[in-house]
């Protein structure tokens, strides 16, 4: 269709959930990890460097972190899929194999197929698996890929945290407050997109997240910060 966008390469690897949660992770890391250093930060340019130099060591950290995170869930689920093939080819018969299929996809299902529709589905998977070959579980070139988007977002929500101290490089401890003003903004925002996805009220949604990055900017304020 003419105009439009091609997805990047970011989206082609996880889905909008996996991305906004990504996000969200990011900006609320480095949110608690500014309401920390907070408490003990110094005046002037040194603070300003060693504020900017650990919050992003600590998300570029927390990115690897996720991206193995991600090849995990990636492994756990075919591995999954693996398991219950493997269950259905060796059942002792048809009956046995549909109620596996059914275990899984019952509760997804129920409410959108009649028991008719379900159970020919279910015959059907059964025929297709048995008919295959069997799976091998490994590391996957799009568990790499969803790896990197994952660490590239939750790094990249470290920016606007940043920004502050590079324009008050003088004054520490106003720069750390138009930090957290931005990083809580940024919170509802993600909360409001979230909303278009999930049906909800993307107001309550991002007011809710957004009261639980004003909470923490509390407790830091109430701890000296």
């Amino acid at each position: 269709m003419a105009g439009s966008r091609s997805p990047s390469w970011v989206e082609r690897h996880l889905d909008p959930g996996e991305r906004l949660g990504e996000i969200l992770f990011g900006l609320v890391m480095v949110l608690t990890f500014t309401l920390t250093a907070g408490l003990s930060v110094t005046e002037g340019r040194e603070g300003v460097r060693a504020l900017l130099t650990s919050a992003i060591g600590c998300n570029i950290a927390w990115g690897i972190i996720d991206g193995v995170f991600h090849v995990m869930g990636g492994l756990f689920h075919r591995g999954r899929r693996v398991r219950i093939a493997r269950a259905i080819r060796s059942s002792a018969d048809e009956k046995a194999a549909e109620a596996l299929v059914a275990s899984e996809l019952e509760p997804t299902l129920e409410e959108v197929a009649s028991p008719e529709e379900r159970r020919r589905l279910y015959r059907d998977i059964v025929q297709v698996v048995r008919r295959s070959a069997p799976a091998r579980v490994g590391i996957t070139r799009d568990d790499l890929w969803g790896a990197l988007a994952s660490f590239w977002l939750v790094v990249l929500s470290t920016i606007p945290a940043a920004l502050p101290f590079l324009v008050f490089r003088e004054e520490t401890r106003f720069a750390l407050r138009v930090s957290n003003g931005l990083l809580i903004a940024l919170i509802f925002l993600v909360g409001f997109r979230w909303a278009r996805y999930t049906g909800g009220s993307g107001w309550r949604t991002g007011a809710a997240l957004a009261a639980m990055g004003i909470a923490l900017v509390a407790v830091a304020f109430a701890l000296g910060g």
